[in-house]
């Protein structure tokens, strides 16, 4: 991975994006486990966010990377309230709110309004994060008392990959956010980003089209 590599990685996937017929999509590229030169490099190839599952990463990567180097962070893994608190001043966007104790820990640490993504389990996986689709009106609404922004919703396709059930999987997601007067669905990723557009994904998070194989997680 080098800036040359990067940068030419985000110019083909904003082609494949348009090919969809994206319109106005962002692209968030997620680092995880990558070094902090992948928050430098994404800067310069024109990303618009990166992407981070690993709160010791986020730490250290900001203490490596200064703020003019740097694009807004979203937090996308799954969150724990114990890690909010060192995240926070950090973390621009919070794309993994699933539970009021999240919303709740938020509110009290962020100085200000606190901008957030509800991540939905649509395919109903166990283990897999997110609240379910039933939730997402309470939790909105919580949020909201709790002086904090939702800004969209976010899921992750099912597991094995169906083109059908993807699609029924983001569909589902799109009603959701418009049922709740959302603009913001942060859907797609490498694999599976053409049909999240068709289905009107306005946020795609890409990490292995961009920045090659991934190393090995923390431990």
């Amino acid at each position: 991975m080098d800036q040359r590599s990067v940068s030419e990685a985000v110019a083909s996937l904003r082609k494949r994006i348009a090919s969809a017929g994206g319109v106005d999509v962002s692209l968030v590229g997620v680092t995880k486990t990558f070094g902090p030169e992948a928050w430098r490099f994404a800067q310069v190839a024109g990303c618009d966010a990166v992407g981070e599952n690993y709160a010791q990463e986020v730490v250290a990567k900001a203490a490596e990377v200064a703020l003019a180097d740097r694009l807004p962070v979203h937090f996308i893994g799954q969150l724990q309230s114990n890690k909010i608190e060192q995240l926070t001043g950090i973390v621009d966007v919070w794309q993994s709110v699933d539970r009021l104790s999240l919303l709740t820990e938020i509110a009290k640490r962020s100085a200000q309004s606190a901008n957030v993504f509800l991540q939905v389990n649509v395919t109903g996986e166990e283990g897999k994060g997110g609240c379910l689709p039933a939730e997402v009106g309470e939790l909105s609404r919580a949020a909201q008392d709790l002086g904090i922004d939702v800004v969209g919703l976010m899921t992750v396709g099912p597991t094995n990959g169906d083109p059908v059930v993807t699609r029924t999987t983001f569909r589902t997601l799109r009603t959701l956010a418009n049922e709740q007067g959302l603009q913001q669905c942060s859907m797609g990723m490498t694999g599976d980003l053409e049909i999240a557009i068709e289905e009107g994904s306005t946020m795609v998070r890409v990490g292995s089209a961009l920045f090659g194989d991934r190393p090995s997680p923390p431990r």
